[in-house]
């Protein structure tokens, strides 16, 4: 049976995917190991879009990530005797085809009375056209050319959205919700805006949302995966994915299920902060510009 996420004085949001093709077992140990409210799974990385995309040109129905769809179906009746939530932009390119696959296999479990929500918006593919034609350039970030040069090769084109669809979705009473090219981040920060209350434009607590995002977004590296001690990373094959504690205030701690191989501490939770950021001062989602360098962490 669903359950409200809202008014709760913690909220335990999972880790359960860095990458498509990141550890499978991963969100089924995150549901089943212990207490969780959220599981939240990242598919995309840019080049994820156009491999999605081709495999859509190639077939209409395809373009999502598939094994997503069987650890929905795995954990439908988790989710039914639970109540948890799971967030995922595993819908690549064809999220209603992903959604409608997660339907067919919760019915095939027989777990019934799900609500499965689909967010939309972001293939902006139809449209490119238009937009250079209304005098949008679109210029590439870091060269400064504009799109028009290179039109003829582009297979995908999609916006990142933020948090705010997920929120609307969960506002709506979804147990699933499956999107597109949501940021990684924004899927943490969702639950956090819905349960917690909080205003979009309190841009302390986005920023915290957005860094617990960044600390989940890649799976087990926040706990020992990607550590540069790595030799002193307890049951590497074993390692339990990480898991945000959050509260109303913006602070949340890091942790991972008890009995789970792997390590959370300061140095391991740093170093993802540290990945894949650019300018420390201006990470910037279509939530918030988040400053790293104002971030204080201590071991609990």
């Amino acid at each position: 049976m669903s359950r409200s996420l809202v008014g709760r004085p913690v909220l335990r949001i999972a880790s359960g995917q860095g990458f498509w093709g990141d550890l499978q077992r991963a969100p089924i140990d995150q549901a089943r190991n212990g207490p969780i409210d959220v599981l939240v799974m990242d598919y995309l990385a840019e080049v994820t879009m156009s491999i999605m995309q081709k495999q859509k040109l190639r077939n209409s129905e395809m373009g999502y990530a598939r094994d997503f769809v069987e650890v929905c179906t795995e954990l439908a009746p988790d989710i039914v005797e639970r109540g948890f939530k799971i967030i995922s932009n595993a819908g690549g390119v064809n999220p209603v085809a992903c959604a409608e696959a997660i339907v067919e296999g919760a019915r095939q479990r027989g777990a019934t009375g799900l609500k499965v929500a689909v967010v939309t918006g972001d293939d902006l593919l139809d449209n490119l056209d238009n937009l250079l034609a209304d005098g949008v350039e679109l210029k590439h970030m870091e060269t400064g050319q504009p799109l028009r040069e290179v039109r003829d090769q582009i297979v995908s084109a999609n916006a990142y959205l933020g948090a705010g669809p997920i929120v609307e979705a969960l506002e709506m009473g979804a147990d699933i919700v499956v999107t597109g090219r949501t940021t990684d981040t924004g899927l943490t920060l969702a639950p956090m805006i819905h349960a917690f209350g909080w205003d979009v434009k309190d841009w302390d607590r986005m920023a915290a949302g957005t860094v617990a995002g960044h600390i989940l977004e890649c799976g087990a590296q926040s706990s020992g995966g990607n550590f540069t001690d790595w030799q002193t990373v307890p049951n590497m094959a074993g390692i339990g994915f990480p898991i945000v504690e959050a509260r109303p205030d913006g602070t949340f701690t890091v942790t991972k299920h008890d009995g789970t191989g792997g390590l959370v501490n300061r140095g391991t939770v740093s170093e993802q902060l540290l990945y894949e950021i650019g300018d420390p001062t201006d990470y910037i989602t279509p939530d918030v510009v988040a400053d790293f360098t104002s971030i204080h962490l201590e071991d609990e």
